[in-house]
């Protein structure tokens, strides 16, 4: 995956529309539209393998609508160039976060040194323990 191409596929392919927004701008909440509601189809981002597609599909499902397209709003600001950059930027970082692979983790077990040491700690912890018992 190369982040440039995504970047401009992402730029080239989103659909853009804007509505009023219920946040921040005072008398001018009512009149300008600067909330951005950013679409972009999965099937149109360019530069991922269909495995890859797969893998969005599953994990960024919560953000798919029925026509098969990431949905973003964003109403954080008062200007709507900056919610704009806002939404470019989330969506192309979920995007990134959810084509990362995680590594396996390796069960280990503790080696003999540490049980010892550990049982070690502990026998001195209890002789601790009882040396504040009262003696009868």
């Amino acid at each position: 995956m190369n982040k440039s191409e995504l970047h401009e596929s992402i730029i080239n392919n989103s659909q853009i529309t804007f509505a009023r927004s219920g946040g921040k701008g005072g008398q001018n909440v009512n009149k300008v539209n600067t909330k951005v509601c950013l679409q972009l189809p999965v099937s149109a981002i360019c530069g991922i393998t269909e495995e890859e597609r797969a893998l969005l599909r599953i994990k960024l499902a919560s953000i798919i609508n029925a026509q098969g397209c990431l949905y973003i709003n964003v109403d954080e600001e008062r200007f709507q160039e900056l919610n704009r950059k806002i939404a470019f930027a989330r969506l192309e970082n979920r995007i990134v976060q959810a084509l990362v692979i995680p590594k396996k983790r390796k069960p280990t077990r503790p080696t003999k040194a540490s049980k010892e040491r550990k049982l070690k700690l502990k026998k001195i912890r209890s002789e601790l323990k009882k040396s504040r018992s009262k003696i009868w």
